[in-house]
Order: C-alpha cells, then structure tokens, then sequence
C-alpha cells in the first residue's frame, strides 16, 4: 500500500492517541469524517494498522524489573528454533522476542515484579526450554526512551 500525506497525518495522530474520535482525527488531518473513516479502514485492512491498544505503566502494576536476556541455543536445526519461539511467545513475562544475526540467537525483553520472580521465570522456564546453552541477563536500571512510535518521518 502506497502512503500519502494525509495517511501519515492519519497514522501520526493514531500513534499518539488512537482513542480519537473520528470527527476529532478528521478535524486534525484536514479531512471530513466520512473520507477520514475509510482511510483508518483501508489501514487496517491493509495491516498497516495492526491494532489499537491501552499502553499501561509497567512500574504503576508493580512490574518493577525490566531485563533484556541474551539467549544462544545448542544448536540451529530446522526443529530448535521454532521449537523455542513456540515456547517463549507463551510466556506472559516476555514482552518482546527477537531472533538476531551474531554470537546469540535471540534477545528477549522481560517484565516481572522482583529478581527472584525473574529468577524463578529463568530457572524454571526459560531454562528448560530443550536446546538452551546460554542464558544472559542484563537488569535496565533506567528507560532512557521507551516508545512504540514509529518515525513516520522516514517512510
């Protein structure tokens, strides 16, 4: 799907407050509601919008830990890698998995209350997934800049 103007204005407005009403996001890109409706539409169905949600404060629900995890597994057969990203897309405390090119195989983002709930997720599940060699942990100690935007400036 090709992208206009008023697709990313559409988009741009979506990304900071998808809660808009389709009066006010068509007050706010410069078109009229009807036309503006279709486009949100056409971006959805196409899967440029993929969907609309609630961001929540991780901290405020006492997910107070927050650590990236460097997995390497054993081996790279045609079974371990999707054998391993079956298991941990399963795994509530995963918030994002990433399959990476270099020493490791993936890289992890991990939420959980405490350290020892974060030890409890690595030892009795991230650990027993078959295939896992390495398990490497790196606690955030601070969230410089953690958005969801997409820099819509370079499409």
């Amino acid at each position: 799907m090709k992208l206009d103007k008023q697709d990313i204005a559409i988009l741009s407005e979506l990304q900071h407050d998808a809660t808009l009403s389709s009066t006010t996001l068509a007050e706010r890109v410069g078109l009229s509601q009807s036309p503006c409706w279709r486009r949100v539409n056409q971006l959805e169905e196409a899967g440029v919008i993929q969907q609309r949600v609630a961001l929540l404060a991780r901290k405020k629900l006492g997910l107070e830990m927050l650590v990236v995890v460097n997995v390497k597994l054993a081996s790279h057969g045609w079974q371990s890698l999707p054998k391993f990203k079956q298991r941990v897309v399963s795994f509530p405390e995963v918030l994002q998995c990433f399959l990476v090119m270099g020493d490791i195989d993936f890289i992890l983002l991990v939420a959980t209350r405490t350290v020892e709930e974060y030890n409890r997720f690595v030892q009795g599940k991230l650990a027993q997934i078959p295939g896992v060699q390495s398990i490497d942990s790196r606690i955030v100690i601070e969230e410089t800049k953690n958005t969801t935007e997409l820099p819509l400036g370079l499409v």
